[in-house]
């Protein structure tokens, strides 16, 4: 069989973990990009571009799949954000996955064929309080997924993105550990009435990967969310229908 390359980023825990597990059962060979260490990765810092050149490296020329999963949250007012703050979220959320996407789209433009799956958020296609930077970096890579879709869609790769509502992972035990919100704050919102798990996220990460089931998909921002960014429904008419 031929060898098929995925490169997924942040893949040392949560999503990103999911997602390489559930891309390595389809057949690819998965190289992680993290800081942590991970399986036959990469360890590195996404926003660095000399890390970013040992992902090449490793790659050795062939590149199928990139995953830009690897991200930073922050939940704090606007004007209390501060610059160091501003700056660090859109290093790690907006210009990694821009140096990464240049440096392995070459690859893929070069053989024709290739998919790209940027992990955006809700928070990229709504305003959620208190995460203007965050939010900023999500928009902004949702508009950086619909422009290369554009750019590349003619040129054999395809280019989505995966817009996750809230997911329980250790960054939602973080933030929750801040006092910003308590499980019932999201799953009373979700049409679907849970939290999203990472294999949701995966699977869907998977379809858009995957040219034999998603060939025809370019420049979408699929959200994979419950349900929460369709409901305009008031809190009591929504949780009345539980």
């Amino acid at each position: 069989m031929e060898r098929r390359v995925a490169v997924v980023t942040g893949a040392a825990q949560g999503i990103g973990l999911r997602i390489a597990e559930v891309l390595r059962g389809d057949g690819y060979e998965v190289v992680g990009f993290d800081l942590a260490a991970t399986d036959g990765g990469v360890v590195g810092d996404v926003s660095s571009p000399g890390d970013v050149a040992k992902v090449v490296e490793r790659v050795a020329g062939r590149v199928d799949v990139l995953v830009n999963n690897a991200g930073i949250a922050g939940i704090v007012p606007f004007e209390d954000t501060s610059l160091a703050q501003w700056q660090r979220m859109l290093e790690v959320n907006l210009t990694g996955p821009f140096l990464l996407t240049q440096a392995l789209g070459r690859l893929m433009l070069d053989a024709g064929t290739g998919s790209v799956v940027n992990i955006a958020s809700v928070a990229g296609l709504r305003g959620v309080a208190d995460r203007a930077a965050y939010n900023t970096t999500k928009h902004g890579l949702i508009g950086m997924t619909r422009t290369l879709a554009v750019e590349w869609g003619g040129r054999g790769v395809r280019v989505n993105a995966v817009c996750p509502g809230w997911v329980k992972t250790e960054m939602d035990v973080e933030s929750q550990a801040g006092g910003h919100y308590g499980d019932t704050d999201i799953t009373d919102h979700v049409p679907l009435g849970r939290f999203a798990v990472p294999d949701d996220i995966a699977q869907a990460v998977a379809f858009l990967a995957d040219p034999a089931r998603s060939g025809f998909v370019n420049g979408v921002a699929l959200p994979v969310d419950g349900g929460w960014t369709a409901d305009g429904s008031w809190q009591s008419l929504r949780l009345s229908k539980r």
